[in-house]
C-alpha cells in the first residue's frame, strides 16, 4: 500500500527545502518540524540512511554504541555513550540504535545502522520524497534558489544541503583513473593469496587492510604522510582504534608493509600493477610490484553546480567554507547539514577539529541550525528559561561532566548563559562557542570541553563582560568529575564579577 501513497512534497515553493536523507538531512528535518518550521525534503535515495545504505564496505561502524553505561537508555546522559542514535525530544524515540543490534560488537554492523535510522524515521514520522534526485541549482529574478530535480522544479529562499561527503576521489597520478576506489572493491574472497596494494591510510585504507588481512597474503599501504591513531591526536583525524591490527601486523612483521611514499604512477604489466613510489624522507624511489592496486584517496562533496552560485570550497575534499552556523561563507541562504559542516572549522583549539565529520557530532549541529533558521529566517523565538545566579555553577558544571554535546564536539559547541537586562539570567543553551568568542553580545558565560593532545580532557570557561573575552581553564580530573569541590573554587572565581546581585539580577 505504501507504494500507491502519492509522495509527498510536489514540486512548487517552499519556505526552505532540505536535500538529502541520511542522518544529517534526517536529524535536520526532525528538529525543523518541532519548531513548526514548514520545508521539504528531497533525496535522490528509495529509503533512509544516506551513505550507510552502501558504506562502510566491510560493514562494521566506527562509532560504538555501549549497551550498559549506568544510565537510562532514553535519558540524555546516555548520548555521551551512544554515537549512533539520533536525538529526539520524546523519551520514547530516543536511543534507538541498542534495540536494532544483535550484541556481538558494540559497534554497529553496516545494517544496523541502515534498520535504525530507518526506525528513528519511521516513528517520528519523517516525510520525505525519496528517488527524487538533484540535479541542478540556479537563481531566478525573485531571489528564490530554483532546484532542478528529476522530478521537476522546486523554489525556496533557503536551501540546506545534507548531500555528505561521498563522492570518490582520484588524485592527478598516473595510472591511478584505472584501478578500483574504496567503493568499488571486488568480493573478498577473490584477493585471497594476492599481493595488494593499497593508496592512502587514512581510515578506509585501514579499513580496507583490515577487511583483506585473512584474504590478501600481502598488503601495503602507501602515502606520504605517516599515519595517525585518532585516540592519540584526541580527535577523528586519524586512524580509528577498530583499524590497528593492520599496524600490529606491521610491525610484527606479519604481511603487512606501511609505506611513507608518494605514489607517482600505476602501470599494468601483464596481470600485475607496477607502482612507482618515491620515499617522503630520503627521497628514494621504489617500484612496487603487486596483483591488485586500490585506491583509498578519500572522496569530496558532490556539490554539483553550487559553486557556479558562489559557493566558495577548500581543499580537496571540496568542502563548503561555512559561518559558525554553517551557512555558506560566499553564498547567503545557502546552509549545510550532516558530514559536511566539517567545512565549519570552529576554533581549532590546539590544531584539534571538530567532530563534525560523524553522527555524533553533527546530529547536535543540526539541533542548533535548525534554531538559529527559526530565528533568522521565520522569526521565531524557542523558548529559553531564565535562571537564578545561584543555579548558573551547578548547571555549568553538570555540563561538563555529563553534556553530550561538550563531550562529542570538544572547543566547538558550548553551553551558554547570558546576563539579560530585561530578564536576568537566560540559559541560551547549546551554541557554537566560536560566536560567543567572537561575537559582540550580552555579558554572559560559556563553558566547553577542551584537550590539546597532551593532557587530560579539562573543562574551560569563557566569560564575556563588557565584550572582552577571558578565559578560565578548570582543573582536569584523571575520572573525569568535573563536579568536585576544585572545580566548584576555579568556576565561582571565574563567574563572581558576572554574578554579582547588581549584574545578575533584571533591571526594573
Amino acid at each position: 500500500m505504501a507504494e500507491l501513497e502519492p509522495q509527498p512534497f510536489p514540486p512548487g515553493r517552499y519556505p526552505l527545502i532540505v536535500v538529502g536523507s541520511g542522518p544529517g538531512g534526517l536529524q535536520l528535518t526532525y528538529c525543523l518540524r518541532r519548531l513548526g518550521i514548514e520545508h521539504a525534503v528531497l533525496s535522490q535515495d528509495e529509503a533512509p540512511g544516506g551513505m550507510f545504505r552502501r558504506w562502510p564496505v566491510f560493514q562494521r561502524m566506527l562509532s560504538w554504541t555501549k549497551p550498559f553505561t549506568g544510565f537510562d537508555r532514553h535519558s540524555r546522559e546516555y548520548e555521551r555513550y551512544d554515537w549512533n542514535s539520533l536525538l529526539a525530544e520524546e523519551e520514547m524515540h530516543r536511543g534507538v540504535m541498542p534495540e536494532v543490534m544483535d550484541g556481538s560488537s558494540y559497534f554497529p554492523s553496516r545494517p544496523e545502522m541502515e534498520r535504525g535510522l530507518a526506525l528513528f524515521a519511521g516513528r517520528t514520522g519523517l516525510r520525505v520524497r525519496y528517488r527524487c534526485g538533484w540535479e541542478t541549482t540556479r537563481k531566478d529574478s525573485a531571489g528564490d534558489f530554483v532546484l532542478g530535480t528529476t522530478d521537476g522544479e522546486y523554489r525556496a529562499p533557503i536551501l540546506v544541503f545534507a548531500v555528505g561527503v561521498a563522492q570518490p576521489f582520484r588524485p592527478p597520478i598516473p595510472g591511478v583513473a584505472e584501478v578500483p576506489h574504496y567503493g568499488e572493491l571486488r568480493a573478498v574472497e577473490t584477493y585471497a593469496d594476492r599481493r595488494v596494494f593499497i593508496i592512502g591510510k587514512q581510515n578506509s585504507g585501514f579499513e580496507i587492510a583490515s577487511g583483506l588481512l585473512p584474504w590478501a597474503r600481502q598488503i601495503i599501504l602507501a602515502s606520504p604522510s605517516p599515519a595517525k591513531l585518532s585516540v592519540n591526536t584526541h580527535s577523528l583525524v586519524g586512524v580509528r582504534a577498530r583499524y590497528v591490527q593492520p599496524y600490529e601486523d606491521s610491525v610484527l612483521a606479519g604481511g603487512v608493509i606501511i609505506l611513507d611514499a608518494s605514489i607517482e604512477e600505476v602501470k599494468r604489466a601483464g596481470n600485475t600493477y607496477q607502482v612507482s613510489t618515491r620515499n617522503a624522507r630520503e627521497n628514494v624511489s621504489l617500484v612496487v610490484e603487486v596483483d591488485d592496486v586500490i585506491a583509498a584517496t578519500g572522496f569530496t562533496s558532490p556539490l554539483r553546480d553550487l559553486p557556479d552560485l558562489g559557493v566558495r570550497t577548500v581543499g580537496q575534499s571540496r568542502l563548503p567554507v561555512q559561518t559558525p552556523f554553517w551557512e555558506s561563507a560566499s553564498t547567503p541562504g545557502i546552509y549545510f547539514a550532516g558530514t559536511i559542516n566539517q567545512g565549519s572549522q570552529g576554533m581549532m583549539k590546539h590544531g584539534i577539529p571538530s567532530n563534525s565529520g560523524a553522527v555524533q557530532g553533527y546530529r547536535y549541529n543540526a539541533r542548533v541550525l535548525a534554531r538559529h533558521l527559526a530565528e533568522a529566517h521565520f522569526g521565531i523565538q524557542p523558548p529559553r528559561r531564565q535562571i537564578a545566579a545561584d543555579d548558573v555553577i551547578p548547571l555549568l558544571l553538570a555540563e561538563a561532566r555529563y553534556g553530550p554535546e561538550l563531550w562529542h564536539q570538544r572547543s566547538y559547541l558550548a553551553h551558554v548563559v547570558a546576563i539579560d537586562s530585561d530578564r536576568g539570567i537566560v540559559d541560551q543553551g547549546i551554541t557554537p562557542l566560536a560566536t560567543f568568542v567572537d561575537s559582540a553580545g550580552h555579558d554572559g558565560a560559556a563553558i566547553a570541553l577542551e584537550s590539546n593532545g597532551r593532557e587530560d580532557l579539562y573543562p574551560i570557561v569563557y566569560v564575556r563582560r563588557n565584550n572582552v573575552v577571558t578565559e578560565h581553564l578548570l582543573p582536569p580530573d584523571p575520572l573525569l568529575d568535573f563536579e568536585r569541590d576544585e572545580h566548584r573554587a576555579a568556576i565561582t572565581a571565574a563567574l563572581e564579577p558576572l554574578l554579582s546581585p547588581s549584574l545578575a539580577k533584571p533591571q526594573r
